[in-house]
């Protein structure tokens, strides 16, 4: 341990940061410091050890031939840290942890969580909504549920949902809807962080090489969903966004035609920690919910398509 006072901790976590996350932005947002003060604290660290530890190079810093052993064992040591750390302040298993992106914790679980604590009494819920990908492997966090293809490094992921979605708009919009080439003439809410676009579902339709006319477009599904609500437009929604507005009767779906987007709803779990009872009582209720929310949803009856009015 002798041989630790000779370099200054911050520069060790500066360099292994720069060297797992390939550059001097992407580390400085992670420890919060600006990028200079991460090429300060290499530079500091370098001199404390007496070799170079990256390249400088016109496209950014590379790690050198010297430096790359080092880096792997730091990455090691405060992976064990972070670890200790995040086991020190775990609180008991009766808190269970869940990370899920904000649109589906406030158009989907929050509804149901009455029905969980009903059946759960003893687990209580931190819900932490964010569209951060959290490591599961040292943070507080018990449990994820992500969409995507399911593909993310160093995590256990079980699928929960397959992703399809279809036009939803208010019951006064879909009044004048009697075939899929009629929402042409309605304008669109937008969410512009969609991992999709309208021409998955128009060519599902039928109307392949049409487009849509936009109206407003959001940096939050959510938002777009409450524009569609307030009459403002049809916007291409999904099973757990629109679900709870479809059974109310607050949205309408005007066709019964569903696109598959290729991602779905995912848990994401640590690969190497053990599963709380908690989080296996979690993810058992969502399914169980998911399940009963489809069988509501098809129970709806499709809109009436009336001819249209005579001239």
């Amino acid at each position: 341990m002798k041989e630790l006072s000779a370099v200054h901790l911050n520069g060790l976590r500066a360099t292994e940061a720069v060297g797992r996350l390939g550059s001097l932005a992407a580390a400085a947002e992670e420890l919060g410091v600006t990028p200079g003060a991460v090429s300060q604290q290499i530079a500091k660290t370098e001199a404390q050890l007496g070799r170079t530890l990256f390249e400088r190079t016109p496209r950014g810093l590379v790690v050198s031939d010297s430096g790359r052993a080092l880096l792997t064992r730091l990455s090691s040591a405060f992976g064990e840290l972070a670890e200790a750390v995040a086991q020190a302040r775990r609180r008991d298993e009766s808190v269970l942890t869940v990370s899920v992106a904000p649109v589906c914790a406030a158009r989907w679980i929050v509804y149901r969580l009455d029905r969980f604590a009903e059946h759960n009494p003893d687990v209580r819920l931190r819900i932490d909504a964010t569209t951060t990908l959290a490591n599961l492997e040292t943070s507080d966090v018990d449990l994820g549920i992500r969409v995507g293809a399911g593909r993310w490094p160093g995590v256990r992921s079980e699928l929960l949902l397959e992703q399809e979605v279809f036009p939803v708009c208010s019951p006064a919009l879909a009044a004048g809807l009697h075939k899929p080439a009629d929402i042409l003439k309605l304008p669109a809410v937008i969410d512009a962080h969609a991992m999709f676009s309208w021409e998955l579902w128009l060519d599902a339709a039928g109307v392949s090489g049409a487009a849509m006319t936009v109206r407003h477009t959001f940096n939050d599904a959510s938002l777009a969903l409450d524009a569609a609500i307030a009459g403002q437009g049809v916007m291409l929604a999904w099973q757990t966004l629109a679900g709870y507005a479809l059974l109310r009767g607050s949205l309408v779906a005007p066709f019964g035609i569903r696109a598959k987007t290729g991602f779905g709803h995912y848990f994401v779990t640590s690969a190497s920690r053990r599963e709380s009872k908690g989080a296996l009582a979690f993810k058992r209720w969502v399914r169980e919910e998911v399940e009963e929310g489809m069988r509501q949803l098809a129970s709806i009856p499709a809109p009436s398509a009336a001819p249209p009015s005579s001239p």
